[in-house]
């Protein structure tokens, strides 16, 4: 056994420890069972480069479809391309009103402790804008990972690479034909700088970028897809939000909305902070969600109530292996 392995199976025996073993050795189970996994990435997990360990278990078919925000969609590839032009502020905590007003001026956007620059915000919009204009002039849109995978595809951009291209969970993705859905592309700043594009006339039509509602549509075939080869499918959602209630809600549709015959989901587990008696439990705790039809009584279900940027790093470790 691996040393992380080894050390997770040693000491973390109790409350959230406890869960988070549990928890990987059962999505081990899944796969080793023929099941296939959704993973929902919510938060600023790009931005924490959650894709040095992600990518590695899209490599090793341990992902097969990614469910995210328009954030985590945009800001792997911002890493991606700027890594080394980032400023980490570890004081974070303490910035005042005019440190804040400081990093604006020096062209930063914090993310809790890590400044991105707007300037690689801007040199991936002029990039995207040639295939937005396209996908809108000639009536072929797109979804909004099948833009940025066109974008990985520019032989140009490999050199511009400030990190190792095996940390990108994107650019895994890509390699492995990962379906990403993307739900609510507006709440992002790419999905920003869309709309004011076709607003200004730029773009064409809104119409370039496929709807959540087309990517629903998507989601059930997919769904349809893997389940009629004889797998089930887990759900293991990192944060809460769009990301992780979008993908989830595929299953209560397909039988309650459309009267089909599928199987539930197989597996659940969440990470999060949030606390359920706040109202910002989003997407309902693991039992709630037997009753909207999405897990059924006896499939295995886990909570964990920690960091996510702590957690999954080291369920993926146990996961692969390490």
């Amino acid at each position: 056994m691996s040393n992380i392995s080894k050390f997770m199976d040693d000491h973390f025996r109790h409350f959230n420890a406890r869960e988070t073993v549990a928890a990987a050795q059962a999505y081990k189970d899944q796969l080793a069972s023929g099941n296939k996994m959704m993973v929902s990435l919510a938060g600023a997990m790009s931005t924490g480069e959650i894709g040095r360990s992600l990518a590695e278990m899209i490599r090793q078919d341990k992902v097969h479809a990614i469910s995210c925000t328009a954030a985590n969609l945009e800001e792997d590839i911002f890493n991606l391309m700027a890594h080394d032009e980032y400023k980490i502020v570890p004081n974070w905590r303490a910035l005042s009103t005019e440190d804040e007003v400081e990093l604006l001026n020096q062209g930063f956007n914090r993310v809790t402790d890590t400044c991105i620059p707007e300037t690689v915000m801007r040199n991936i919009e002029g990039r995207l804008l040639t295939l937005w204009k396209d996908a809108a002039d000639n009536d072929r849109p797109r979804y909004p990972y099948e833009f940025m995978y066109e974008l990985l595809d520019d032989p140009t951009l490999e050199p511009l690479f400030q990190i190792p291209k095996e940390n990108s969970w994107m650019l895994a993705a890509k390699e492995k034909g990962l379906p990403v859905f993307v739900p609510g592309i507006e709440d992002s700043t790419l999905g920003n700088i869309f709309a004011a594009r076709v607003t200004q006339g730029v773009v064409s039509s809104h119409r370039a970028m496929r709807s959540g509602t087309e990517q629903m549509s998507k989601l059930i075939g997919w769904y349809q897809e893997q389940t009629n080869s004889g797998a089930e499918i887990g759900f293991f959602q990192v944060g809460g939000g769009i990301a992780g209630d979008f993908a989830i809600c595929v299953v209560p549709t397909m039988i309650q909305d459309l009267k089909l015959d599928i199987p539930l989901w197989s597996y659940f587990c969440q990470i999060s902070d949030a606390v359920t008696s706040y109202g910002g439990y989003s997407g309902a705790v693991p039992n709630e969600k037997i009753t909207w039809c999405k897990l059924s009584g006896d499939a295995p279900k886990f909570m964990i109530q920690s960091d996510a940027s702590i957690v999954a790093p080291l369920m993926f470790a146990y996961i692969l292996g390490w």
